[in-house]
């Protein structure tokens, strides 16, 4: 990806500048301010919600969230190591309220642990919700619907939490078979 994007971008200047040079420069200062204001609107947003998930974890809500997880994923994960389930809730937590950057530093220590102890099936799983987007709020995708302007911003909730919610019932189903004769 490091070496398309700046090949799609020369094209695209190159292009700009055959077709209509005076377009050129405006064109990339509009971008470029765009750019600058959409980046301070999702990081408005996530400083609001990592904040919301400091005060979750802080009032011990998150640790509660965690352990109501903990039972229903030893039982899909396959794996009874309280520390790797423990980082797996924090991570499926997270994802939950639509915080992905928060959740990766979970995912990563559940995963290398889930991997030190041998069981790659409950890593493979872990992986899969992960890549299944399930969330409850996905704030990200309405940050950025109201940074351009959309009515109803929130409106997409309830597909998002449907389509993830298949896409996660789907990847646990050809996931799962698999990942047991790993």
């Amino acid at each position: 990806m490091n070496a398309v994007f700046p090949v799609i971008f020369l094209a695209a200047a190159l292009l700009c500048l055959i077709r209509d040079p005076a377009l050129f420069l405006p064109a990339l200062l509009e971008g470029g301010q765009k750019a600058a204001v959409l980046s301070l609107s999702l990081l408005a947003s996530y400083c609001v919600w990592l904040g919301f998930f400091q005060v979750l974890e802080e009032s011990g809500l998150e640790r509660g969230l965690g352990r109501l997880m903990r039972r229903p994923l030893a039982r899909l994960l396959g794996t009874r190591d309280e520390k790797s389930l423990s980082a797996a809730a924090r991570n499926l937590t997270a994802n939950l309220l639509g915080l992905p950057g928060a959740s990766a530093p979970a995912a990563i220590e559940a995963t290398q642990r889930m991997m030190q102890t041998g069981n790659r099936r409950a890593a493979h799983l872990l992986f899969v919700l992960n890549c299944a987007g399930l969330q409850l709020l996905p704030t990200t995708v309405i940050a950025l619907r109201t940074a351009a302007g959309a009515a109803s911003p929130a409106d997409i909730a309830l597909p998002t939490l449907l389509s993830s919610l298949c896409c996660a019932a789907v990847g646990v189903l050809i996931v799962a078979p698999g990942a047991r004769k790993s």
